[in-house]
């Protein structure tokens, strides 16, 4: 193997860490995933992990392996992207990530038609229950919601996506009524435990003012379609993504409240890493997912 090789397999047992997981990604048993360790190590005449039963951790010589090899890695698909630009066929791997609610049901189908139209390039689509950071290599490109918190990343606003609390018409009859965010105190809100520790706390902004309520309730999940259920169900309030919640508002089976109060925003972005040359993949993809997103969700298409 040559130390590129070595620098690329290196690069994927310190992302994933777990050497079952690059295993299975690389179609290698795990003997000679570990093989394939150890003679890199008796290469370098250093130990790269430390291994126990339970987990991988780098030691300090991994950690400049890795982190010198980065760069060196990018720069060499830098160069091989910028020497097959003005090809028209897209070719080599793109990995996507997303969150499981909106990858499973808009993300998917748009992955789907655009490997149809590019069969040489290989998709990978990951879906987790948290947004994941792309500084390191283990994506190319991240679907999230709400402005990306790090500004070495490009962000490319692919869909307007406010917050909207709603309820089921059943719901808001037998309950007192919302005029004010204070009159949550006597709502049932159905709480969503992701993204965070303030989970239970819920924000809105009118006339300058800038509102935040801890909510209560007798419900609870940690995935967005059971919390959307429990709503439909008449359970209790709900604060969710516009692109989630539009179909049941439309139908009537929801019904918004506190309409005159603006939500924290949860624009729907394209991420990815600040290059010299930016693969075509990725920025084809990422163009193409904005077009077919806007006809799948054209109420919240970017003007």
């Amino acid at each position: 193997m040559s130390a590129i090789d070595d620098l690329s397999f290196f690069q994927q047992v310190a992302s994933r860490g777990s050497l079952t997981e690059v295993a299975r990604q690389l179609g290698l048993s795990l003997p000679a995933v570990s093989k394939r360790l150890s003679q890199l190590e008796a290469r370098l005449g250093v130990q790269l992990l430390q291994r126990t039963t339970r987990r991988l951790s780098l030691t300090p010589e991994g950690s400049l392996y890795l982190e010198g090899g980065r760069p060196i890695l990018r720069q060499l698909e830098e160069l091989e992207n910028a020497l097959t630009s003005q090809q028209l066929k897209l070719q080599g791997r793109l990995r996507i990530n997303a969150t499981l609610g909106f990858g499973r049901r808009h993300l998917a189908p748009v992955v789907s038609s655009f490997a149809r139209l590019h069969p040489e390039l290989a998709l990978s689509l990951e879906l987790t229950t948290q947004p994941v950071s792309l500084l390191g290599d283990e994506f190319d490109l991240s679907i999230c919601m709400g402005e990306p918190p790090d500004s070495r990343l490009i962000a490319v606003r692919l869909l307007h996506n406010p917050r909207i609390l709603c309820a089921a018409p059943e719901y808001l009859e037998a309950m007192p009524p919302l005029r004010s965010v204070a009159d949550l105190a006597r709502h049932n809100c159905i709480v969503l435990r992701q993204f965070g520790s303030d989970y239970g706390i819920w924000r809105f902004h009118r006339g300058g003012q800038d509102y935040a309520h801890k909510v209560n309730g007798t419900l609870s999940s940690n995935d967005g379609e059971v919390a959307l259920r429990l709503a439909l169900d008449g359970h209790g309030l709900i604060m969710r993504s516009r692109w989630n919640v539009q179909e049941h508002l439309d139908s009537g089976r929801l019904h918004a409240v506190l309409v005159d109060y603006q939500t924290p925003p949860a624009d729907v972005f394209a991420i990815y890493q600040h290059r010299r040359h930016i693969p075509r993949r990725i920025s084809e993809f990422a163009r193409y997912l904005g077009q077919e997103l806007a006809k799948r969700l054209p109420f919240a298409a970017i003007e």
